[in-house]
């Protein structure tokens, strides 16, 4: 559709570019006037069946000249704002069949006052509106559309205003009468409360958005340290305090927060300057977000220059300056760099050549335009009224003048035509739904119905004149969709606006490749890892960094504070983290428990040697005399003792501390449970005699055998409540802070010693018992070995005790040590008692018999008589040979084991030197002795003089002295 047809829609005719003929005295209609008229007093109407009100910027509020009550210069853009909206209304075309859209523009001046001031003009009509009972009275509907009380056209909607200020006094107007209003320019954050703006929406997006992309930047910038300026306005004010929010929340301090003068009054050039001192008063906030618009910025940017602080500064600019060139006239240098969020807004298609046709001939409706065209010409238009911002120039328009091709747009027109063209289909869509397609208004939409048209207008989607889709979102508001833009030296010389990146809808896209001169925006650097922070006194954006200790991280909760990490772990190589120490365990490697290993080892096979030796000569005299059931218990003990050492070498689990543990306390148990055995059993035969003559009771091998098992029992049964209570675990102990080792429990907190405590108590009975036997006469016992084995074993605990207690933190130390006492002690009670036997059955067998095992005083005394000499020529004959039997008797070996023979009865006498019973052979009642046998001994024997019933046998009454 080009322009000529969406002019002649809209009732205009625009004439070509010919000069026009010489232009009458009277322009619309209307003589010229000879005094001034104020240009705020006119308005564009457009006849329609429903009319929409405008509100639009033509004119700056400064009155120069008129004593402050009128507006002031014009804006020439404020012009192509109104002209947009004019061709946005003749291209959208009629709603629906039969029903026109016309208008009512006014120019509020950029105040809010003013503004409120022209949106009664709106209200007019609608003052029925807001009581339902005076609808009644508006039943008259002419051609000239829907009137209300006093006959006054009823206003559908209002378009604008472009100040978010003014859409603020004049949307809580509208609210009142139910009017839906519809801005273009209006972003405040504070019109997105629909509690309060319930008929406001708007075709820009919020503030809010803008704010969001800003710190989105920020943050790509790495800013930190940011000063904030932003203009005293409700634009500024609001956005200034979104935004405090939200740098607060990405953690981005602000230095300087300075606000520039605007419904107060122009500022000074010394006020600028004192902003720009303030702002190097902060050398470090080098980046500053500016809030503000175009001519207030223009002003900040020439006291920059002005103080030589050009390169100190980096901006980043809301959409209100992004992009002016004017701005930067005379202050290149010092607006290089900046950055500016610009909304997104594409050209209306066809509107650049439906302007630049504008004359003011044939654009009568505009009572603007003739004013628009002395400013863009420098001239004065015949007849036309002299306003007070009339040009001054004396030169007369000839009507030729033509709008250059080059005429700069207003960037964001965009807006203003999606604003009609969302009445326009509000309109449509409700006319559908309520008159059915039928031509005209319906009775259903006279008069139209402001809470039913806002249900419509928040429902609309569409492509606008830009091509671009547009729909409200649930505040109302339009879509976010923002460019950012860089302003810097070009390669083709000049310096530029270039776009960067943009912002959709919450995602940003920058190209950093593309920014010249970036630069850091922080108080302080970052603390390296490890680090935390120590704010400087009052100042909560500047700080100090400090190293955490050896053993600390930077608190994962507070930046200023340093965390111990728990026992088991250290810092990671970044310091942010605590890593697990790796555990460790005791290795056979470790040179100490290698150690013990070793002689384990080597105690092991010793001891199993012996007990193989043991098996083989079982029935030797010096092994029977030493007991050989309780020694192979006594063996079995050692070997565990000896064994016990590889079960510390096992990595530590819950079964294995439960091993060790029970190991501990059996192998010792049974080692001094057999030795108390042994023990006590030859202590109660020598001391019997002294009480009574009967044979003592419990000397029995399988006696001592039970005995020793019933020792052995008790430790089994404490061992076992002991590990039902507290059952053995394999912990992580952790000596220092850099180490970790996985140890049984009993070693940490030393409850091992329980284990020894029984033990502990045998070896004190057993000691007891070797002093009390000590004066036994060594031949028929083992006392004198078995103490020196109790004595050695004190001696060995005794040293472990102050070793155990040196060695509290250092458990690897205190297991080897353990484990070499264990070995020790069992290679004390292995060469103390089975060492001599063992000499004797592998080096000197020829003292392996009974004679060799006499006591030598025995022997020495022969010629004194007495029980002794009785005795032993007892055990002389009861080793002579038995007469009859084939094969010689086996030799007979005094001994000290009272166990082999349990049938036997003795007498007291033969309690002192056991022999072995003799199996007597009977023929006809007596003794058969073998006389030559008894001649060949009784050679080496002393004389001794048998008493009469000295030797009695089942048989023999009395036996003739030899």
């Amino acid at each position: 559709m080009d322009s000529s047809t969406i002019a002649s829609k809209g009732n205009m005719k625009i004439k070509s570019r010919k000069t026009p003929k010489k232009r009458k005295t009277r322009l619309g209609g209307a003589r010229a006037e000879q005094g001034p008229v104020w240009a705020g007093q006119r308005a564009t109407v457009l006849p329609g069946d429903l009319v929409l009100g405008g509100l639009v910027t033509v004119h700056d509020r400064d009155a120069i000249g008129a004593g402050g009550a009128g507006c002031g210069a014009l804006r020439l853009r404020g012009v192509q704002v109104l002209e947009a909206m004019m061709f946005a209304l003749a291209a959208a075309g009629p709603p629906a069949p039969g029903v026109r859209l016309g208008a009512l523009v006014l120019d509020d001046c950029d105040t809010d006052t003013r503004g409120l001031e022209m949106a009664l003009d709106f209200i007019k009509g609608s003052i029925g509106n807001i009581n339902a009972e005076q609808r009644a009275c508006n039943t008259s509907a002419g051609a000239a559309g829907d009137t209300g009380a006093g006959g006054r056209q009823v206003i559908a909607g209002v378009v604008g205003a472009a100040s978010s200020v003014t859409s603020v006094q004049v949307a809580n107007l509208l609210r009142l009468f139910k009017i839906p209003q519809v801005s273009f320019f209006s972003t405040s954050p504070e019109l997105s409360n629909k509690a309060r703006f319930e008929y406001f929406m708007r075709t820009i997006p919020s503030d809010s958005h803008q704010v969001r992309a800003m710190v989105e930047i920020a943050k790509k910038l790495e800013w930190r340290y940011v000063s904030i300026i932003y203009e005293e306005s409700n634009y500024g004010t609001k956005a200034f305090e979104d935004l405090e929010t939200m740098l607060a929340r990405n953690s981005i301090c602000i230095a300087v927060k300075e606000r520039l003068m605007r419904e107060s009054g122009a500022p000074h050039d010394s006020t600028y300057d004192a902003l720009v001192q303030r702002l190097l008063a902060r050398p470090r906030a080098r980046g500053v977000i500016v809030f503000a618009c175009e001519r207030e910025v223009a002003g900040l940017m020439a006291a920059v220059r002005r103080n030589g602080a050009g390169d100190s500064f980096r901006w980043l600019g809301s959409d209100c300056w992004a992009g002016g060139e004017l701005l930067a006239a005379g202050n290149e240098r010092a607006v290089e760099g900046a950055i500016g969020v610009q909304l997104q807004a594409k050209p209306v298609r066809g509107f650049r050549e439906y302007f630049l046709n504008l004359t003011v001939e044939n654009n009568p409706r505009n009572p603007w335009f003739v004013e628009f065209w002395e400013e863009q010409f420098g001239c004065r238009y015949p007849g036309a009224p002299r306003t007070s911002f009339a040009s001054r120039a004396e030169r007369r328009c000839s009507g030729a003048e033509r709008l250059p091709a080059d005429t700069p747009l207003e960037g964001r027109l965009q807006f203003v035509a999606d604003a009609v063209f969302a009445f326009v289909h509000a309109v449509r869509d409700m006319h559908r739904a309520l008159c059915g397609g039928r031509p005209g208004l319906c009775a259903r939409m006279r008069p139209l119905s402001g809470p039913l048209l806002l249900r419509y207008l928040r429902r609309v989607r569409f492509t606008g004149l830009s091509g671009d889709e547009f729909h409200f979102d649930v505040n109302g508001d339009g879509p976010a969709r923002y460019d950012i833009l860089h302003y810097r030296w070009t390669a083709r010389g000049g310096y530029r606006w270039l776009k960067v990146g943009q912002y959709l809808d919450g995602d940003l896209h920058l190209d950093l490749d593309e920014i010249q001169s970036r630069a850091a925006s922080v108080c302080s650097a970052e603390c390296a890892q490890g680090q935390a922070r120590r704010y400087a006194a009052g100042d909560s954006c500047c700080w100090h960094c400090y190293n955490c200790s050896q053993y600390e991280i930077r608190s994962p909760v507070s930046e200023t504070a340093c965390a111990q990490c728990p026992l088991g772990t250290l810092p990671d190589a970044a310091r942010t983290h605590c890593s697990p120490v790796p555990a460790r365990a005791l290795r056979p490697a470790h040179p100490a428990l290698a150690t013990a290993l070793v002689c384990s080892a080597l105690g092991a096979l010793l001891t199993a040697a012996v007990g193989a030796l043991w098996a083989l000569r079982g029935d030797t005299p010096v092994v029977r005399a030493s007991g050989r059931e309780l020694s192979l218990v006594l063996l079995a003990g050692i070997l565990m003792c000896y064994l016990l050492p590889f079960a510390f070498a096992l990595r530590p689990t819950d079964g294995v501390c439960a091993l060790q543990r029970f190991g501990s306390a059996l192998c010792f148990t049974v080692v001094y449970a057999a030795l108390l055995t042994n023990t006590n059993r030859i202590a109660r035969i020598f001391s019997a005699p002294r009480r009574s003559a009967r044979r003592p009771p419990l000397i029995s091998p399988r006696s001592q055998l039970l005995i020793c098992a019933l020792l052995v029992s008790v430790q089994v049964a404490l061992v076992s409540v002991w590990q039902a209570a507290a059952p053995a675990r394999a912990v992580h102990h952790y000596p220092t802070r850099a180490h970790n080792l996985l140890v049984c429990d009993s070693y940490v907190d030393a409850s091992y010693a329980l284990a020894f405590l029984y033990p502990v108590l045998l070896i004190a009975v057993c000691t007891v018992h070797a002093v009390l036997t000590r004066n036994i006469p060594e031949a028929f016992n083992e006392s004198k070995h078995i103490g020196f084995a109790m004595y050695t074993t004190c001696v060995i605990w005794f040293a472990f005790v102050p070793l155990h207690l040196g060695t509290a933190n250092r458990v690897p130390m205190r297991v080897t040590s353990l484990a070499l006492t264990i070995s020790l002690s069992a290679s004390v009670t292995l060469a103390c008692l089975f060492a001599p036997k063992v000499y004797i059955i592998l080096v000197r067998p020829e003292r392996n018999v009974r004679a060799s095992l006499m006591p030598t005083r025995w022997r020495a005394r022969g010629a004194a008589g007495g029980a002794a000499g009785g005795a032993v020529c007892a055990a002389l004959v009861g080793a002579a040979p038995l007469p009859g039997s084939a094969s010689p008797p086996p030799p007979r070996h005094p001994s000290t084991d009272f166990s082999t023979e349990v049938n036997r009865k003795s007498t007291s006498t033969e309690r002192h030197v056991q022999t072995e019973e003799p199996r007597w052979e009977r023929a006809g009642g007596g003794l058969p002795l073998d006389p030559r046998r008894l001649a060949g001994l009784a050679a080496g024997l002393p004389a001794f003089t048998l008493a009469p019933g000295a030797l009695r046998r089942r048989g023999v009454r009395d036996a003739a002295p030899l």
